[in-house]
């Protein structure tokens, strides 16, 4: 057993989609969880986001977790290898496990994946997913805008729900049977997505699935929290505490949320 909290890191609010599983699937482990005012990761270079997802593992580590989880598929591109052979504890990413339960529901092997810029141009997914069912199809779409309609707090307004209809449009003349939704922003979005996508579509949820490889990992490693002392769950976030916490009380019904304020020159000391 080991009573240490698990760590989440996200360019935004989006990694909250992979706090709430987490909440559902591990009810007894307390968590900390990182939010960037650095947003977008997507358009920004790997080096870059490297250098954030160093400095935010760091800070991270300080706050004794047992576990990482880079709950940013950007992030999980560029950093994931870094952060696995610099910290001492296991770093799980989102794109394996997403990418896993991508290849096992399809059934055509036309698979869709939904990212921002730097995900899809990393051709992280269409790799992986390419060294899981190699005769398989990925069309990848960078859907940016939906990141920015979920940090707005807009992601239930009719104009999101428009613009999503309209973005994948695409997937009309190019139908797959799976959607990969490779950003952990877009499960806010879902009932949008689904809707342009159609029920015959099975919408992937990335951050969903690595937490069960969280679970998974955490159970080997005999590190299982037992239940027996209250939980606990720690916010951080460079940006603005207060906006941050709309979305983060609404999302997770957690109506006593709050959210500590991290400059971003305390980050930068880091690393």
């Amino acid at each position: 057993m080991d009573k240490r909290p698990i760590g989440f890191m996200d360019s935004g609010v989006g990694g909250l989609t992979a706090v709430k599983e987490a909440l559902q699937q591990l009810p007894n482990e307390s968590m900390v969880f990182w939010r960037s005012s650095r947003m977008p990761y997507g358009p920004r270079p790997p080096q870059e986001v490297q250098r954030f997802s160093l400095q935010i593992a760091h800070f991270l580590e300080m706050q004794d977790i047992k576990l990482l989880v880079i709950a940013c598929n950007t992030a999980t591109a560029a950093a994931l290898p870094v952060l696995q052979e610099t910290l001492p504890i296991p770093v799980v990413g989102v794109i394996k496990a997403g990418s896993e339960q991508a290849v096992r529901q399809s059934q055509t092997g036309h698979i869709g994946v939904i990212a921002t810029e730097g995900t899809i141009n990393s051709q992280a997914y269409s790799q992986a997913i390419s060294s899981l069912a190699p005769r398989a199809h990925v069309i990848g779409l960078a859907c940016p805008e939906f990141v920015m309609a979920v940090e707005q707090n807009a992601y239930q307004a009719p104009a999101t729900k428009a613009l999503v209809a309209d973005k994948l449009a695409v997937f009309k003349r190019q139908p797959v049977d799976t959607l990969v939704m490779g950003c952990t922003h877009f499960p806010l979005l879902r009932p949008f997505i689904s809707a342009a996508m159609g029920l015959e579509v099975a919408l992937i949820d990335s951050g969903a699935e690595t937490v069960a490889t969280v679970k998974a990992i955490l159970t080997a490693n005999d590190q299982l929290n037992d239940g027996q002392e209250p939980v606990f769950h720690r916010f951080y976030t460079t940006g603005q505490p207060a906006q941050f916490e709309t979305i983060a009380k609404a999302w997770l019904g957690s109506a006593n949320l709050t959210a500590t304020a991290i400059s971003v020159a305390q980050l930068e000391k880091l690393g």
